[in-house]
């Protein structure tokens, strides 16, 4: 997309939705989800969520999302959750590594995740011994986390991409 797609002017928005927005910093993605605002207060709890509340650690969390936004090619995920990831002591071989797929460095966790990732968004499912496999680095709640954590920035890139959302500054 060349242009950015218009965002909306908070003080029209309905109240509630207003705050919503408003509550959270000041990022492009949240004022442009108003656009959907009957949708708006479901994905911001959604994503709240999957960042505050998934039950895989931090760094491996950041990990699945950069692939994600990587595959996508999804600029602005992958600028916001990289700084993320360096903020919460991510490796920038792990950075990398979650950029190009190659899992060289990486440790067996991280090298399972990252493949694992690849396989839902080109699959969008995994096999009995690919679900058997993650089980033994993962419990059956990471696994589920895992796999909704794929899913929302799954939807999360979409959305960006096609409002063509640029980072802040």
């Amino acid at each position: 997309m060349t242009s950015e797609f218009a965002y909306p002017d908070p003080d029209t928005l309905p109240g509630e939705l207003r705050e919503a927005v408003t509550q959270r910093a000041s990022l492009n993605i949240f004022r442009m989800i108003s656009h959907t605002p009957n949708l708006a207060p479901g994905f911001l709890s959604m994503a709240a969520d999957v960042l505050q509340h998934n039950s895989l650690p931090a760094t491996s969390r950041e990990l699945v999302i950069l692939r994600v936004g990587y595959r996508y090619q999804a600029g602005y995920e992958t600028y916001q959750h990289v700084n993320i990831g360096r903020a919460i002591g991510m490796r920038e071989d792990a950075i990398a590594a979650a950029e190009s797929g190659a899992t060289d460095g990486l440790d067996e966790r991280e090298a399972l995740l990252l493949r694992l990732t690849d396989v839902l968004l080109d699959r969008h499912t995994l096999t009995d011994a690919e679900r058997d496999e993650a089980l033994t680095v993962l419990t059956a709640n990471q696994l589920a986390d895992f796999t909704l954590t794929v899913g929302f920035y799954q939807m999360v890139c979409n959305f960006l991409n096609t409002f063509g959302v640029r980072p802040e500054n």
